[in-house]
């Protein structure tokens, strides 16, 4: 994985790491946006999806590199890290957990409460 990206000296970082062939990461798309346009997470994507790759909170994974260090199984996966260890991960779509992670409880208030990844 890129080393910047865990780097001890990066206090906060959460990662969301999604793919095009996923019907819950799709309906995230807007979200997923907002949230990497206002640099509350960074988006990590397996695959082409509608996402500005040359944006700075777009990591390109299509050589599942990050995905593998990571060790997912699937996919939408929330992670949060501090000082480069994780400690919180969701996987899918529950709006209570990633509200939690992102710390804003107004997030996903358009979306179902649940949905698996």
């Amino acid at each position: 994985m890129s080393s910047y990206l865990l780097d001890k000296e990066n206090d906060d970082l959460i990662l969301a790491v999604v793919k095009n062939d996923c019907p819950t990461c799709q309906l995230l798309i807007p979200t997923l946006e907002n949230l990497g346009e206002t640099g509350k997470l960074t988006v990590v994507l397996q695959d082409e999806m509608n996402f500005p790759y040359e944006a700075d909170w777009v990591l390109d994974d299509r050589e599942l590199e990050i995905s593998w260090n990571l060790n997912l199984d699937s996919v939408p996966t929330l992670l949060r890290f501090k000082r480069g260890e994780e400690v919180e991960r969701t996987v899918g779509w529950s709006r209570e957990e990633w509200r939690k992670i992102i710390g804003d409880s107004t997030l996903g208030d358009d979306l179902p409460e649940f949905k698996p990844g």
